[in-house]
């Protein structure tokens, strides 16, 4: 109670220091990381020398050195000044309670994906804790613009989201990397995780489930290097990647035959180099795409999952991405890879959904801010 009552008088405390016109405050997953569409947003303001201040909030400051970027502690003195004075603020997840858009104030809710498959907010209610609903509707009542990567997602923003107000379809922004990655830049990320030169990467990014059990994620990894190089030839490296909700108990998945990069910050980077990609319910799937590369959906839990868990938006079996409950249908499916059919149903599934995706939201997006902050 103390605590809430104090929290309640610095954020009415920092409104009495004005709105810098030029600042923007960025944060992904409430500060866990640098990371996801926020990421690439600032990024591209720095690299184009836009003049503004930016500004990103994070859990762990020290971690990370920033150039050009100011980084301040989340729930810090900081962290409150710079949010009740920042002309924009930029984020991919629900704000707290505590953020009061000021009247001046512009807020830019990115989300964190071009599509998904499962149900999300109003579309899932039946699924979501109270308290998390409750602040994501106060949340949508402040959103000025809300970010759309296709079609599909405008309208289940206008269904689900408790917002009827500007829909950017602009694409997302964290996508544009996956356009626009270099060799050296695969090579760096490559080098970062001890992944050698010439290993081709599996990627195996599931979602979580309620309880967060790590009872589904049971790969036979063994067998599925063999069934990868059988298929694809070369050297194989297996990357793990549970969601960040998992973050503290991957450990627990022991496997000589994996390489646990779940603390990783940018899941985009992890897709940028991987050859293969392997997932369940996430909406990765949809990000991983526009690769065109080879991606399967381990599901052995489909029943339950869509039963007790959440709904889902698409079949599952009407997806361009094959979907196996075992692990040996999963060798089987790459065994029998046929790249060719899996390229057209690629493009039709991604014609249908109207994707915006072209490599180049970021700067769609930097363009309104920099518009916002000039008052235009």
């Amino acid at each position: 109670m103390i605590k809430n009552i104090l929290k309640s008088s610095i954020v009415e405390l920092m409104k009495l220091f004005p709105i810098k016109r030029n600042r923007c405050m960025f944060y992904s997953s409430y500060g866990a990381n640098y990371g996801c569409n926020p990421k690439y947003i600032s990024k591209y303001l720095k690299e184009t020398n836009s003049n503004l201040e930016l500004v990103w909030v994070l859990n762990s400051p020290e971690k990370y050195n920033l150039d050009g970027v100011k980084v301040v502690k989340n729930m810090s003195l900081a962290y409150f000044y710079n949010l009740a004075t920042s002309k924009v603020i930029v984020t991919n997840f629900r704000t707290a309670r505590d953020f009061k858009k000021r009247k001046n104030q512009k807020y830019i809710q990115t989300w964190h994906s071009s599509l998904r498959l499962k149900q999300i907010e109003k579309d899932a209610e039946n699924s979501l804790p109270k308290e998390y609903l409750l602040q994501a509707k106060e949340d949508s009542e402040k959103i000025d613009y809300l970010l759309s990567g296709c079609k599909k997602s405008t309208e289940i923003f206008k269904r689900a989201f408790w917002y009827d107000g500007v829909i950017l379809e602009s694409g997302t922004p964290r996508n544009d990397f996956l356009f626009n990655i270099t060799e050296k830049e695969k090579q760096q990320i490559k080098n970062s995780l001890g992944v050698k030169e010439d290993e081709k990467v599996l990627l195996y990014a599931p979602t979580f489930r309620k309880g967060n059990s790590l009872d589904v994620y049971n790969l036979n990894y063994a067998e599925l290097l063999d069934s990868l190089k059988i298929r694809f030839g070369g050297k194989w490296k297996i990357l793990l990647r549970l969601h960040p909700h998992l973050i503290n108990l991957s450990s627990n998945i022991k496997d000589e035959n994996i390489l646990d990069v779940t603390k990783y910050d940018d899941i985009q980077e992890l897709l940028g180099v991987s050859d293969f990609l392997i997932s369940d319910y996430s909406s990765l799937m949809f990000d991983f795409s526009i690769t065109k590369k080879p991606c399967i959906l381990y599901t052995p839990d489909l029943y339950e999952y869509t039963s007790s868990d959440r709904g889902l938006y698409f079949d599952i079996h009407k997806l361009p991405f094959e979907s196996v409950l075992n692990n040996e249908a999963l060798n089987k499916a790459i065994l029998e890879f046929d790249e060719s059919y899996y390229r057209d149903n690629l493009e039709q599934f991604l014609e249908g959904v109207g994707s915006y995706e072209d490599g180049k939201a970021s700067e769609r997006v930097a363009n309104l801010i920099q518009s916002i902050c000039k008052g235009e």
